[in-house]
């Protein structure tokens, strides 16, 4: 039963963290010629095609992405609540608990991007194009943080403080929604 949780919660989480990656890709404006920018478009364009006719952009923020997001988030609290909690919760329940659950898997998200591009950087020299999709991603949060800290003695700060933000922003939202370590 264990297993099964973990593989569904994985999968939903994954493909959850693949349309915030697209969210975010269009709010930072990144170049969507990328290979890994293309992953995604790819990886989203069949079901955000049909709900890109209906529903259009508001300004810089494409709004059939942030209801795929949404939609995906309600039903996997749906799927586990059905086959592992045996309750479905009502919908405004569900609504606060989706809304949580996106903030989390997008603070999830941030991290590993943080870490990546940490890790990247002491690899590839610049090289990679995840790494150049990833600065694009992650600079405008890292700019502000690098004008208060500048880099000591060559060492860049600023992604040290930002993963300490998102964890401590992590913690109070397990503080805040216990129920949020179910999915």
């Amino acid at each position: 039963m264990t297993a099964m949780f973990n593989l569904i919660n994985t999968l939903f989480g994954l493909y959850l963290m693949v349309v915030l990656l697209r969210l975010w890709l269009q709010l930072a404006r990144a170049d969507f010629y990328n290979p890994f920018s293309q992953f995604i478009v790819k990886a989203t364009h069949p079901i955000l095609a049909p709900l890109r006719r209906i529903l259009p952009s508001v300004g810089k923020v494409d709004t059939a992405t942030v209801l795929l997001a949404f939609a995906v988030s309600m039903l996997q609290i749906v799927v586990i609540s059905s086959l592992f909690i045996s309750e479905i919760p009502n919908l405004i329940t569900l609504i606060v608990t989706a809304s949580a659950n996106l903030l989390k898997e997008a603070l999830n998200l941030l991290f590993w991007m943080l870490i990546l591009r940490a890790i990247l950087s002491w690899v590839s020299q610049g090289q990679s194009p995840i790494e150049y999709v990833l600065g694009q991603l992650t600079e405008p949060l890292m700019a502000p943080v690098r004008r208060l800290i500048p880099p000591l003695g060559g060492l860049d700060l600023s992604v040290l403080v930002i993963i300490i933000a998102v964890q401590f922003v992590q913690f109070l939202l397990k503080d805040l929604f216990p129920f949020l370590s179910y999915f």
